[in-house]
C-alpha cells in the first residue's frame, strides 16, 4: 500500500468521520495503490478506489471488489459477484448479515437474500459510478446507519458529477455472450456551483452452466449544488435485474445409498429445453432415483426492481459548526422463483393438503413441475441528521437516524402447464397462483442516537470516546396462514406480535498516536449490537418461528446478539528514495461475541429438497464465540513501474461451549438454551472448542501491477483456506486459489479528440480452478451444500471519455 502525498489526502478523506462531511467526493486516481489506509481512524479502516475496482473487472460488484482487502472473503458463483443467492461474505468470522452497509450514508440493510430491509450495493449504484468503498473490519463508525453491524461496516460512496462537461462510454463483451454497455453524461459546472450527471446501464450474459441469461437495466442520476453556505446533493437509482440462481450440490459425509453418493459438481437447469425437462421425470413426476438428493430443477431466478433516492443538505452554520440532514426512500418489488419437480422433499404432503383427493400432477399443470415463489415488498424511508462542531482541541459529533420500514413476504405456488411452456421462464413473473401458502406483513421503526468526542490531547495524540443507543419497535402479522402440517417445523398457526428492543448504552473508546513521522499506532474498543431480524419468510427471525408459543418464548427470553471488539494496530509508511516506497499495516484483534443465535430448519429430503419445501426454524442461543486474529498488509512500490501488494490474514473464531437442542415444550424453555421452535429431543451438539463454519482461518491476497508507458498488466491472486462445513467441524472444503489477469493499453486519446481512450482484457479464474465457492452450512451433521467456482472467463472492454 504505497501511500504518496496525493493518496494520503485520499486516506484522510476515506475516514468515516470525514466522509460524513464530503461523502460523495470522487477520489483522485491513486495510480499503483491497491488499497488506501484511513490514517485518521482509531480502528482498522481501508478503502478501495473506483480506479482499482474497475481494474479488477469492469462493472464489478463493490462487495466483490473489497475481497482484495485484509480479512475479507467474498465468493459467489459468477465473476462480477452479482448473484446474491449464493454469495458468501465473511469478515473476521462474522457473516455478511452480521455487518453494516450504507451508500452515501443511506442504510442498505443486512444483505440477506430474502429481502426485508434493504438492497445490495450493486443494485443501489452502477459499479462505474462508485467513488470508493470503505471497509471497517473490526468496528464500524459509531454513526453508521445499521442495525446489524456486529462485525464492522462497508460504506460505499458514489462519485460526484465532474467539473467538466463530458461523456463516458464503456462497452464490455466476453464469455457466454456477455454485453455490458455503460453511458454517463456529465453537465460540468453550470449556474452557481451546480453540476449533474445521468447514466444508464444494460448488461446481458448467459449463465455459465445452463442456457439462461442474467442482467438487466440500471439508471443513476446525481445533482450537486455547492457554495459557501453548504452543499445540496440529490441522488436517484433505478435497478431492474434478473439473476438466474445456482442449485447447490448436497454432499453427504457418509453416503449409504446411491442417491447419497451422487454428488455432481454442478446441477444445471434444464431450461429452456422443456421437452428434456418433461422427459427427465417418469410418468408420475418422479426424478431419477439416483438423483433424488441432487435432482435438476427446470429453472430458478431472483427478480428485483428497486427505486432508491435521497436528498441531503450539509449546512455550514459557521466556520466551526456543520449540520447535515439527509432524507431517503427505497421501494423494492421482488420475487424469488424455483420451478421444480412436485415429488421431491415434502411437496407431495403439501400439495395433498391443498388438493385433497386429486391427482397432484394434473392439479399442478400435468408437467410434473410446479413454480414456487417468495414475493417481497419493501417500502422504507428515513432521516439521518448529524451536527459536528470544533471546540478548541475537541471535535464533537452528535447525530441520529430514524427509519420506518413496511415489508412483506408471501409464499405462493403456481401451476406449470404442460400445454403452454412458453408462459414460463426465468424472465417472466408468474401470475394466477394455485394458492398462497403463507404471507407476512411487518412494520418496523428504528431509532439510533450517537454522540462522540475526538480530543486532540496532543498534536500527535488523538483520543476518541462515544456512545450509541439502538432502539427497534417491530410488529409482524401472519396475514395468510398455512394449512396445518403443510410447513415443516410448524404444527400450528404461525405467529404474530410485537417485540421492542432497546439498548441505550453501546460505548466506544479509541486512540491514535503518531509516534514518528512515518508510524502510528491505534487502539479501539467498541460494543456492537445486532437487532432481531424483522422478516416473516425465513431466517433467524422471531416472526419465522413455527408457532405463537415459540414466538412468545422468544419475546420473553430472547436476547439480541452483541459483541465487544478490541483492536490494536500499527501503520507505517516510508519513502526509501529513487521512487521506492513501502507501506504496511498490522492489525491484531479480539472479539467477545455473546448470545449468538442459530436457526435450525427441519431438513426434508436433503438440503436440495428442503430448499424448495421451506420450513420454520427453531432458534437456539448457542452462547458465546471468542475470536482472535491478525491482518498484515504490505505494499512495495518501485516508482511508477511496478508495485506488489500482499495481505495475509489469520482468524480463529471458536465456540465457547456445546449447546443443547432440548427445550421448548408449548413455548416453555426447559434448559434455557433454545428459544423458539417445536419440541424435539436431539441432545447436545458438541460445538465447544470448534471453529465457526463457513469462515476460513487463513486468507492471502496478492496484487502485482506492471506499468510500461501506455501498457499496464495486473495479476491478482486470492487464496481461501480450509472452511468447515458443519458446526462440529467433522467436514470441510479444501482451500482454493484463484487468479485473475488484466492487460490494458491507453490509446492516444488526444489524437482521437477524446479525453480518455483505453482497451483492456480481463481473464477471471485464470487457471480454470475447480472447487467450492460458497459453503452452505447445515445443522445436519451428515450433510452440507456447496456451490461451484465459476470457470475461466474473458472480457474485453473499450472505455472512451469525451
Amino acid at each position: 500500500m504505497a501511500v504518496s502525498a496525493g493518496v494520503l489526502a485520499l486516506a484522510l478523506a476515506a475516514t468515516p468521520a470525514a466522509a460524513q462531511q464530503a461523502p460523495a467526493a470522487e477520489p483522485a486516481p491513486s495510480g499503483d495503490d491497491i488499497v488506501v489506509t484511513a490514517v485518521k481512524a482509531t480502528r482498522s479502516a481501508t478503502a478501495v478506489t473506483s480506479v482499482e475496482m474497475q481494474k479488477l473487472l469492469p462493472g464489478i460488484n463493490p462487495l466483490k471488489a473489497i475481497q482484495t482487502l485484509p480479512g475479507v472473503m467474498y465468493v459467489t458463483a459468477d465473476p462480477w459477484g452479482n448473484n446474491e443467492q449464493n454469495a458468501s461474505l465473511f469478515i473476521h468470522g462474522f457473516a455478511g448479515n452480521q455487518l453494516g452497509y450504507t451508500l452515501d450514508g443511506v442504510p442498505l440493510g443486512d444483505q440477506s437474500y430474502g429481502n426485508y430491509n434493504g438492497l445490495s450495493p450493486q443494485r443501489a449504484v452502477i459499479s462505474e459510478n462508485v467513488g470508493r468503498a470503505i471497509v471497517s473490519t473490526g468496528a464500524a463508525d459509531l454513526g453508521l446507519a445499521s442495525t446489524s453491524n456486529l462485525g464492522g461496516g462497508i460504506e460505499t460512496f458514489t462519485q460526484d458529477p465532474t467539473a467538466q462537461r463530458g461523456a463516458t462510454l464503456n462497452q464490455t463483451i466476453g464469455s457466454y455472450g456477455t454485453s455490458r454497455t455503460f453511458l454517463r453524461l456529465d453537465s460540468g459546472t453550470f449556474g452557481n456551483g451546480n453540476s449533474l450527471y445521468v447514466s444508464g446501464l444494460r448488461q446481458r450474459a448467459r449463465a455459465w452452466d445452463f442456457n439462461g441469461r442474467q442482467g438487466g437495466w440500471q439508471a443513476n442520476a446525481k445533482f450537486v449544488h455547492d457554495d459557501s453556505m453548504g452543499k445540496l446533493t440529490a441522488y436517484f437509482a433505478y435497478s431492474d435485474k434478473i439473476e438466474p440462481n445456482e442449485d447447490a450440490t448436497t454432499v453427504y459425509k457418509v453416503a449409504t445409498t446411491p442417491a447419497q453418493a451422487y454428488q455432481p459438481y454442478t446441477r444445471p437447469f434444464t431450461y429452456p429445453d422443456f421437452a428434456a425437462a418433461v422427459a427427465y421425470l417418469d410418468a408420475n413426476g418422479n426424478v431419477p432415483a439416483k438423483e433424488a438428493n441432487n435432482y435438476r430443477n427446470y429453472y430458478s431466478d431472483a427478480q428485483r426492481t428497486d427505486y432508491l433516492g435521497y436528498l441531503k443538505y450539509q449546512a455550514h452554520l459557521s466556520s466551526k459548526i456543520d449540520w447535515s440532514t439527509q432524507v431517503y426512500y427505497h421501494h423494492n418489488d421482488g420475487v424469488g422463483v424455483v420451478a421444480g419437480p412436485i415429488t421431491v422433499a415434502s411437496l407431495p404432503t403439501l400439495f395433498a393438503l391443498y388438493f385433497p383427493g386429486q391427482n397432484l400432477k394434473l392439479a399442478t399443470g400435468n408437467s410434473g413441475y410446479a413454480i414456487r415463489t417468495t414475493e417481497y415488498r419493501i417500502d422504507r424511508g428515513g432521516v439521518i441528521s448529524n451536527v459536528t462542531a470544533d471546540a478548541g482541541n475537541h471535535h464533537i459529533e452528535v447525530g441520529g437516524w430514524m427509519e420506518y420500514n413496511s415489508s412483506s413476504a408471501y409464499r405462493r405456488w403456481y401451476a406449470l402447464d404442460v400445454n403452454h411452456p412458453e408462459r414460463y421462464s426465468p424472465y417472466i413473473r408468474p401470475s394466477n397462483p394455485l394458492f398462497t401458502q403463507y404471507g407476512s406483513e411487518i412494520r418496523n421503526t428504528v431509532v439510533q442516537l450517537h454522540a462522540q468526542d475526538d480530543w486532540h490531547v496532543l498534536p500527535n495524540l488523538l483520543v476518541q470516546a462515544g456512545v450509541k443507543s439502538s432502539l427497534q419497535f417491530a410488529r409482524g402479522d401472519m396475514v395468510v396462514q398455512p394449512i396445518i402440517g403443510s410447513l415443516p417445523g410448524s404444527s400450528s398457526a404461525l405467529p404474530s406480535g410485537e417485540i421492542d428492543t432497546k439498548r441505550w448504552f453501546l460505548p466506544t473508546f479509541g486512540a491514535k498516536w503518531d509516534f514518528t513521522g512515518s508510524e502510528q499506532v491505534y487502539v479501539n474498543v467498541q460494543k456492537n449490537l445486532r437487532q432481531f431480524m424483522t422478516y416473516g419468510g425465513g431466517g433467524v427471525s422471531p416472526w419465522s418461528t413455527g408457532s405463537q408459543a415459540a414466538f412468545d418464548a422468544f419475546k420473553r427470553d430472547g436476547k439480541p446478539e452483541t459483541s465487544w471488539t478490541y483492536e490494536l494496530g500499527l501503520r507505517s509508511n516510508h519513502e526509501l528514495g529513487r521512487g521506492i516506497g513501502i507501506n504496511a499495516q498490522l492489525n491484531v484483534y479480539h472479539v467477545d461475541f455473546h448470545d449468538r443465535l442459530l436457526g435450525i430448519t427441519p431438513a426434508v429430503g436433503g438440503l436440495g429438497g428442503s430448499s424448495i419445501a421451506g420450513g420454520t426454524p427453531a432458534i437456539f442461543n448457542v452462547g458465546g464465540v471468542k475470536t482472535d486474529g491478525v491482518d498484515v498488509a504490505l505494499t512495495l512500490r518501485f516508482g511508477q513501474v511496478f508495485s506488489l501488494y500482499n495481505a495475509f490474514s489469520y482468524n480463529r473464531s471458536i465456540y465457547d461451549s456445546d449447546y443443547s437442542t432440548l427445550t421448548v415444550v408449548n413455548g416453555s424453555a426447559a434448559t434455557g438454551t433454545r428459544i423458539g421452535g417445536t419440541a424435539t429431543v436431539n441432545g447436545v451438539v458438541p460445538t465447544g472448542g470448534k471453529r465457526i463454519p463457513g469462515s476460513p482461518s487463513v486468507l492471502d491476497k496478492t496484487v502485482a501491477t506492471l506499468t510500461l508507458g501506455a501498457f499496464e498488466g495486473q495479476l491478482v491472486g486470492d487464496y481461501v483456506g480450509r472452511r468447515y462445513a458443519t458446526y462440529t467441524n467433522d467436514a470441510w472444503v479444501d482451500p482454493t486459489f484463484t487468479a485473475a489477469l488484466r492487460l490494458a493499453y491507453k490509446l492516444p486519446a488526444e489524437r482521437l479528440g477524446l479525453r480518455k481512450a483505453e482497451v483492456s482484457v480481463n481473464v477471471t479464474n485464470l487457471f480454470d480452478e475447480k472447487g467450492t465457492s460458497t459453503v452452505s452450512v447445515s445443522s445436519n451433521t451428515n450433510t452440507y451444500a456447496i456451490y461451484p467456482l465459476a470457470p475461466r472467463q474473458w472480457f474485453a472492454t473499450l472505455s472512451l471519455g469525451l
